[in-house]
């Protein structure tokens, strides 16, 4: 079965009538801003998570719209059966709309523009520095895009792993309950 495209106001009826909202994005960029309601199932998790046992329509979506397209014959059979569908323009498309999201300011911004802001830094850095102190400096540069042609090729990204560590990146004990975490 297929997915259907919907948009993002006839997928805000389709919730308010019991469908399930599943967000596909990862887990950090779920808990900074999502669809209240939404049950988020990243996509690289998806295979070894279990789809819902009932029968409710199902309504998947990512920030916009790029990761549920690009993935939409898995998405398709995870849902199996039941009637299931895409949301045009995904998050973007939900506010774009109007549409209420809740979010958590407190959390850090995703890992992947933590990676994009480090690296293209770290990559000006070189240029200016290999311009203006000392050619050697361009080794920094080439040394980041090699890094960054290693994790598009292998999938693992060192520097997200390490910036994933950062103490900004770890949750606190009071933001960790369920109390203060929906916001």
């Amino acid at each position: 079965m297929s997915l259907q495209p919907i948009d993002p106001a006839a997928a805000a009826r389709l919730a308010a009538a019991g469908a399930l909202v599943v967000d596909i994005r990862e887990a950090d960029e779920y808990a900074r801003e999502h669809i209240a309601g939404a049950r988020n199932v990243a996509v690289s998790r998806l295979a070894a998570t279990a789809a819902p046992t009932d029968d409710r329509a199902l309504v998947f979506h990512c920030r916009s719209g790029n990761r549920t397209n690009v993935n939409a014959v898995a998405l398709a059979e995870w849902a199996g059966t039941r009637s299931a569908y895409v949301m045009t323009g995904g998050l973007d498309g939900w506010k774009a709309a109007g549409l209420a999201t809740v979010r958590d300011t407190r959390r850090p911004i995703e890992i992947m523009r933590q990676v994009q802001i480090t690296a293209g830094s770290l990559v000006l850095i070189g240029v200016v520095l290999g311009y203006l102190v000392a050619p050697d400096f361009f080794l920094l540069s080439g040394l980041i895009g090699a890094g960054l042609l290693f994790a598009g090729v292998s999938g693992w990204c060192g520097m997200a792993k390490l910036l994933a560590l950062m103490p900004w990146n770890r949750p606190s004990p009071i933001a960790a309950t369920p109390a203060s975490s929906a916001r």
